[in-house]
């Protein structure tokens, strides 16, 4: 099993949205939401974005509560066709020294 992958997971996760389920970001014209921050640009559908791609096809409101199926599938396809790239924390932050997003025991 490789850990630094879930490693470096945990850690776009706290850059991107500090762990919340219900983070909301306006970015450059869209907005991004929840846990994984996904955008209603390209992956789901919000009444501010009508003409969104909506990939994931999902309203973007689906990524604002703490049932986390329907946001990793979206997760899952945006790592499919964009790469962990995709979350601009991952670089600056998150592709190398992780030794602070280890779970193990002292």
């Amino acid at each position: 099993m490789n850990l630094n992958k879930y490693r470096k997971g945990a850690c776009v996760l706290f850059h991107t949205s500090g762990y919340d389920t219900q983070a909301v970001v306006k970015n450059n014209g869209s907005t991004e939401y929840g846990l994984f921050q996904i955008s209603n640009r390209f992956w789901c559908k919000s009444s501010e974005f009508p003409k969104s791609e909506n990939i994931c096809g999902i309203s973007c409101d689906k990524f604002l509560n703490d049932e986390l199926v329907d946001d990793i599938a979206c997760a899952k396809k945006i790592l499919d066709i964009k790469g962990i790239d995709y979350w601009k924390a991952y670089k600056p932050m998150c592709s190398e020294k992780l030794e602070q997003w280890r779970c193990e025991k002292p």
